[in-house]
Order: C-alpha cells, then structure tokens, then sequence
C-alpha cells in the first residue's frame, strides 16, 4: 500500500514538473493564436470566397492571383531578391564572424559596431538613404565632381542593387553574432590536435569549422530568409506604393491589393507565399537533417 501510495505521488510529481513548461508557455501560445494562427486560419477560409457577394468560389481566387502580371512580376523580384541576397549575406556575416573570433583584443566593441544598424529606426535609415541615393543626393555630387554622369539610383535597375545594399547593411550584424555563437561553440582542442597533426588555417576551416556549424547554418538561413521579407519597410518609405519594376516585391503588391480592398486575392497570394515559404523551410530542414546523417 505505501509503495502504491510512492508511486502515485511521484508520477503527480512528475506530471506536474511536465505541465510547469507549458504553464510558461501559455500566455505566449494564446497571444499567438488570436493575432496570428486564427487570422492565418480565416484568411484560408476567405481565400476560397468572393469578398463582394460572400460566396464560394473554390479556386478561382488562386487561378487569378497566378494569371496576374503584377502578381508574376512580384514573385519574379522577390525570388531574385532572396536567391541574390541570402548567399551573399552568408558568406559575408560567416567572413566577418571568422574575422572577429580571430581577434582577441576589443572582439566586443567589434560586434557592437556591427550590431548598431539593427538599432537604428526605419525612418532614419530611410532619411539616410535619401540623402545618399536621392538624384541630387550625395553620391551623384561626388560622381559629379570626378566628371561622370548622375545615376537615378531609385528609378533605375540600380534600385535593385540599393535594396541588396540595404538588406545586407542591416542584417549583417545579426548574422555574424549567430555564426560567432556556432564558432565559440566548437571544443579548441579540436584545432590543437589537428594543428599537431600538421593542418593548416585553411583545413582547420574545411574540416573542422565548416562540419560543426552546419547546424547553425540552417538557423542563420531560415532567420535571413524570413528577414528579407523585411526589407519592404525600406523600400515602400523610399519608393512608395509603385517603386521601380525591379524592387516591386510581393509586399508592396500585398500592400496595394489591401489599398484597394481585393481581400479575396490578397488572401490567396498570402496563403499561396506561406506555403511557399514553409514548403522551403521544410526542404532545407530535410537537406541539413540528412547533411548531419551523413
């Protein structure tokens, strides 16, 4: 009877210690199901219903959001613009976090520098910009002083190489200390040996570097993934509502069907850019996890 009376109290126990996580958790899981997980779930629902008379239309809000133009050109930009930026952003963020590691003396101060971009509000960085690329900006006065033509920066196919800029310029910062987190995570007497073996820098990095910050490679894509979609803040301030064609991403057509009020195809585009979205975090979760496998 005791020992029965043992095992009761410590399976409660036990259940107890495995609802206190959840107990945590919960404020933050209701908060997200009544602003993101129940709107994603009714603009599902509205995606398949005519947002004048109310009825059911199937699929015919998705054949017209993939039959639009405007709609081809913004998923056009925006998948140039992730399959440009997200690499370089890489290799760019990984460079630097090696770079600092590598630096024993104000490693600190380093980091903080590069993390201030990230601080500083939107409209500041719009204001700054303005200033730079602007047709009578700064930088068409120094090409004019060294004697070549003035480039309208935000009203060519340069505004493309803007947005890149600016995407990099702010997110560089976050990345490198991500990397940095994988770098300092890899045991030092990892290199001591293979540095007793005779390798040098460059198959230290191969070997060993490289191998143990897959895992963290597939956390800073997926961050950097989801932070290009930021950058539309930027370029609406800049460009407003109809930008150049080159930097008219899904968000500034997102924006200008809500303007309009065509819920029925802005729910489509949504939902059809979600599953888009996690179909390609999947794939990559399914590389990486066969990658560690390996």
């Amino acid at each position: 009877m005791t020992k029965m009376k043992k095992s009761k109290s410590t399976a409660l126990r036990f259940s107890k210690e495995k609802m206190v996580p959840w107990l945590f958790l919960l404020p933050s899981l209701i908060l997200v199901s009544i602003f993101v997980l129940i709107p994603f779930v009714d603009v599902v629902r509205r995606s398949f219903f005519s947002s004048m008379s109310g009825q059911f239309v199937g699929l015919k809000n998705y054949a017209a959001v993939l039959q639009n133009e405007a709609f081809k050109l913004a998923a056009k930009n925006t998948v140039r613009f992730t399959l440009v930026c997200i690499p370089l952003l890489l290799i760019l963020s990984l460079i630097l976090a090696l770079l600092i590691d590598a630096i024993k003396e104000q490693k600190g101060m380093l980091k903080t520098s590069f993390l201030i971009p990230i601080s500083i509000p939107v409209a500041s960085v719009v204001l700054l910009w303005k200033v730079f690329f602007h047709e009578n900006g700064l930088l068409n006065r120094i090409l004019a002083g060294i004697g070549a033509e003035k480039i309208d920066w935000l009203n060519s196919e340069w505004a493309f190489m803007v947005l890149i800029f600016t995407y990099i310029w702010k997110n560089v910062g976050y990345d490198m200390v991500l990397w940095l987190s994988g770098i300092t995570s890899i045991s030092p007497a990892l290199y001591e040996s293979a540095s007793l073996d005779g390798a040098n820098s460059w198959q230290r990095f191969l070997k060993i570097t490289l191998p143990n910050l897959i895992p963290t490679l597939f956390t800073v894509t997926v961050l950097s993934l989801l932070n290009s979609f930021k950058v539309f803040r930027e370029a609406y301030l800049i460009a407003g509502s109809y930008p150049h064609e080159s930097i008219y991403l899904l968000q500034h057509l997102f924006n200008n069907w809500f303007t309009k009020l065509d819920v029925d195809k802005m729910c489509a585009g949504a939902v059809l850019m979600a599953i888009t979205v996690v179909s390609v975090i999947g794939i990559l979760q399914w590389m990486w996890g066969r990658g560690e496998e390996s």
